[in-house]
């Protein structure tokens, strides 16, 4: 299912869940900040009795405008324009107010939670509303905890199961292997179904995990803006990832381990960045940093630092 402009020039649906694929908040914020600036109308809505545990993921009760108190349930929306004929203005016109750029009006949206049950049918019930609304590409978001300074840009991988969007954006096949969240059940689902798919997931510094990370979004958005020839508007968000950045500058000031950590992942990612870097010296620094950590103990991690993935616990 292509698109005579390419694999990428038709319905484009950008999907992100909260949960396991969702590291610093980094992939929903992404899908919200679209979400603030188009124009868009729910198309469908899965029923939240069939796939949550609300013991485990309870619902919200707030105040609506009206001061009426309302739950908020867990769930999944698919999104729409709300004028989906409507052409594109010229992309100068507005490019800082709204998604602009040609493939703008083809933009749709899915946001949820990661279900707790029935993946399987909570899946077919989705690609069923995708293939409604003719969607023809899924773009799938999703962000990790990595050992990874925030003191760098954030890295991004870009991988496809598909071979024609392999070879029409120049990326690889990942090749990961073990325990998936709903983005690789749904990824695969649709490619059974026909829909290509592709996944960008961000690194998320591990240490700060509890904390929405704005840096991240702010890549993800880069890299699919990028990929999908749009132009999507930053509004705070450059801000909000420079006062992250410094807030984490600042609790580093105050803990010398923590900082003397951070300091091994600039060193490791500095590393890999340089110019000069060949394979061996790349592979060599990493089995280094890799016996720092096992010879400081504390599970394996530099400087006193936490495991993959717990948040960062100073020692006293």
């Amino acid at each position: 299912m292509t698109s005579d402009r390419g694999v990428l020039g038709g319905r484009i649906l950008v999907v992100a869940f909260e949960g396991w694929n969702d590291a610093g908040e980094a992939a929903t914020g992404a899908v919200r900040a679209l979400k603030d600036v188009l124009d868009m109308v729910p198309l469908a809505e899965i029923d939240p009795e069939l796939y949550y545990d609300f013991q485990f993921t309870r619902p919200v009760t707030k105040f609506d405008e009206d001061g009426r108190r309302v739950l908020e349930w867990p769930g999944a929306v698919l999104y729409g324009p709300a004028r989906p004929d409507e052409q594109p203005r010229p992309l100068a016109e507005d490019a800082q107010l709204r998604v602009s750029g040609a493939n703008s009006g083809n933009i749709y949206l899915l946001l949820g939670t990661e279900p707790s049950r029935a993946w399987k049918a909570f899946s077919a019930e989705l690609l069923d509303a995708a293939l409604a609304a003719d969607i023809e590409t899924i773009v799938f978001l999703g962000a990790m905890l990595a050992d990874v300074p925030h003191t760098r840009p954030i890295s991004v991988y870009v991988s496809s199961d598909n071979p024609a969007l392999r070879r029409e954006l120049d990326v690889e096949r990942s090749s990961y292997e073990g325990p998936t969240g709903i983005l690789g059940v749904l990824g695969q689902a649709a490619e059974e179904v026909g829909i290509p798919t592709l996944s960008i997931w961000a690194s998320v510094p591990h240490y700060v995990h509890n904390a929405p990370s704005p840096k991240a979004v702010l890549a993800i958005i880069d890299k699919l803006e990028e990929l999908i020839d749009v132009t999507i508007p930053r509004g705070d968000l450059v801000e909000e990832a420079a006062e992250w950045e410094r807030g984490i500058d600042a609790l580093a000031g105050e803990d010398e381990d923590m900082a003397a950590y951070i300091e091994q992942l600039e060193q490791a990612r500095d590393t890999v960045d340089s110019p000069e870097a060949s394979g061996e010296a790349i592979a060599q620094e990493f089995e280094r940093y890799l016996r720092r950590r096992t010879d400081r103990g504390d599970g394996g991690t530099a400087g006193g630092g936490p495991g993959p993935n717990e948040p960062w616990r100073p020692n006293n």
